[in-house]
């Protein structure tokens, strides 16, 4: 009889090792931004026709990328926010990440005075999803 309670103890115990092992896991979040922030508030002290990009310069800071047009130049700021989550198990795992983006271009003529500009404001909308 004291085998047989042996033999169960041997099986209970592979069992929940198989259990722990099955399950055992870890999850995982984080976030990220690129660049700073953009001001939206900031676009209503600017008149087209007559804003330099000096001035768009002292308002925003450095832009991310400056593109060399024929006509002008264009200025791109950008902002993003990314989220991810996920789940690690032993055999799988499950992830989910989102990027959202703040972008402002502002584009300039020869002399540099802006004639137009473009923006989103999406960066707030990056969430955290179920990684399943």
């Amino acid at each position: 009889m004291s085998g047989g309670n042996d033999l169960n103890s041997k099986s209970g115990k592979l069992i929940v090792l198989l259990i722990l092992i099955f399950v055992s896991g870890c999850f995982g979040f984080g976030k990220n931004q690129d660049y700073q922030p953009l001001d939206a508030g900031k676009l209503e002290k600017l008149v087209k026709g007559q804003t330099t990009a000096t001035e768009v310069g002292a308002l925003f800071g450095a832009p991310s990328q400056v593109v060399k047009m024929s006509n002008g130049n264009a200025y791109i700021y950008t902002h993003s926010v990314a989220k991810g989550t996920a789940v690690w198990l032993l055999l799988v795992s499950f992830g989910n990440y989102d990027k959202q983006y703040d972008q402002i271009i502002f584009f300039f003529d020869n002399n540099d005075i802006m004639t137009h500009y473009g923006a989103s404001f999406d960066a707030s909308d990056s969430s955290y999803g179920n990684p399943f």
